[in-house]
């Protein structure tokens, strides 16, 4: 389908894409948190030492949409894999989470270090997940020369 934008990178419209969703829900009433992974890891260590730890996943389980973005970045480590696993738990059938990734869901049991604990993230993620993929074969973080309009479709 043609398109007047740009091209753009697939995790550009991935965010974007999953920021849309997040912010219709918010117009349709319902409570939505966006977190980038590495924010969400680094509010488990701060709840842990302030001792909030619990009343953090709670709260996160009480909000009926969670854009969880820069899914597979980095490597996690054993501890942030159990948080996550934690926070899917508490919230698991109580509302949606809208996930983004450069990584390819087959690769995420790997990425999550295989074994029971990836099992169990990964049952909770995508179970009953819908999955759209996204690709472009060009960044929209490229600088285009003023005036420039390109007509091309995003796969």
């Amino acid at each position: 389908m043609p398109s007047r934008s740009r091209s753009a990178s697939s995790a550009t419209i991935k965010s974007f894409v999953a920021q849309a969703l997040g912010q219709h829900a918010c117009r349709a009433g319902f409570t939505v948190q966006y977190l980038r992974l590495p924010m969400l890891l680094n509010l488990f260590v701060q709840a842990r030492a302030e001792g909030t730890y619990d009343r953090l996943l709670k709260r996160l389980a009480k909000l009926s949409v969670i854009v969880l973005d820069d899914f597979g970045l980095g490597s996690l480590s054993d501890r942030e894999k159990q948080d996550l696993l934690e926070a899917l738990e508490e919230r698991y059938g109580a509302g949606a989470i809208i996930v983004t990734a450069q990584l390819p869901i087959s690769d995420w049991h790997e990425y999550l270090g295989g074994g029971r604990v990836a099992d169990a993230i990964l049952d909770r993620l995508v179970h009953h997940a819908h999955r759209i993929e996204l690709r472009s074969p060009e960044s929209m973080r490229r600088t285009y020369p003023a005036g420039h309009h390109d007509e091309q479709s995003v796969e």
